[in-house]
């Protein structure tokens, strides 16, 4: 029987990128995305497309009942600095959304359910470095607790309901596909862009705030491989810790200016700030690497240069 998909929350940085790659695995026509964003020829021309609101149930139920997917990839969520920003409408569509898609997978019999967390779940007492798959976990940001909150329903509708969810903590994704969204590791994507524009940037960080990255590539393989994965591998149903490279601002300038000599970086600090000296600067990934076999592919210097090559083309 073959794979049927949905993928909600297409049109962000990560659903951009796992379309294309699970539409190249599956077929255009086994894989639907959607999106609150309106259906126009640039997303239907690359396959199936449908405008969705994930908090509407009624029309989440009717998109489930048409498609009968076997898998649902649940991206949809608003982010760390826009959440800060309307902290209410965040907690609603990070939370409700989340029951309507998993009541939604349970009603209609779906297999396997993947479910993004996030490095923000960690909070100020936290170990910041090499911080551990358990530990303590005392976010202060509403992204941060709506996604800590949604780890805790990954593992209890794993274990009261028997769905199989599967999630994985994205450190700051970094991809050229997509523009930033709203989040506070975006300044890793927004340098390239203005890079090739202008040869300079103005970064909202300090210089030294050191975060944990993985390239768009590596979290795309992170996220098919632990869907894709037998059920008997999946021993933690919260979430998963991935790592794939740390660095602070500074670091990457001066890996981009080896590419681009000239290029320079100033900074001017803003509310942002605060949110990540309350994350960690490295993370340990060990259960992953033993449970299903994670390990990522790209590291600093092969990230610059495939973002620069990708965005210049």
């Amino acid at each position: 029987m073959a794979e049927k998909i949905i993928i909600l929350g297409s049109e962000g940085q990560v659903g951009t990128d796992l379309a294309a790659k699970l539409r190249s695995e599956y077929g255009d026509s086994n894989v639907l995305c959607t999106d609150i964003k309106h259906a126009d020829s640039s997303k239907t021309d690359l396959g199936p497309y449908q405008e969705l609101n994930v908090m509407d149930r009624n029309a989440l139920k009717d998109v489930f009942s048409k498609h009968k997917p076997t898998m649902v990839y649940h991206l949809a969520a608003m982010l760390s600095a826009t959440a800060e920003q309307f902290p209410r409408k965040g907690w609603d569509l990070n939370m409700e959304g989340m029951f309507s898609v998993f009541d939604a997978c349970l009603d209609h019999d779906v297999k396997r359910v993947f479910w993004p967390s996030s490095i923000a779940v960690f909070g100020p007492t936290t170990p910041k470095e090499n911080t551990p798959q358990h530990c303590v976990m005392d976010p202060n940001t509403i992204y941060g607790i709506s996604k800590l909150a949604g780890e805790r329903f990954c593992d209890y509708y794993f274990n009261r309901y028997g769905l199989d969810v599967r999630s994985i903590r994205y450190p700051g994704l970094i991809g050229w596909k997509a523009l930033p969204g709203g989040g506070t590791t975006d300044y890793a994507v927004d340098i390239f862009h203005k890079a090739l524009q202008d040869n300079k940037y103005t970064c909202f960080l300090k210089s030294d705030t050191s975060l944990p990255m993985m390239y768009m590539d590596d979290a795309i393989k992170g996220t098919i491989d632990i869907t894709e994965a037998p059920a008997e591998e999946i021993k933690i149903r919260s979430s998963y810790n991935i790592s794939g490279v740390s660095f602070d601002p500074e670091t990457l300038a001066n890996a981009i200016e080896k590419e681009m000599p000239g290029f320079t970086i100033d900074y001017d600090i803003d509310h942002r700030q605060k949110i990540a000296d309350s994350w960690p600067s490295s993370i340990n990934d060990d259960e992953a690497h033993s449970d299903w076999n994670w390990k990522p592919e790209f590291d600093l210097e092969a990230m610059v240069k495939e973002m620069l090559t990708r965005l210049s083309q």
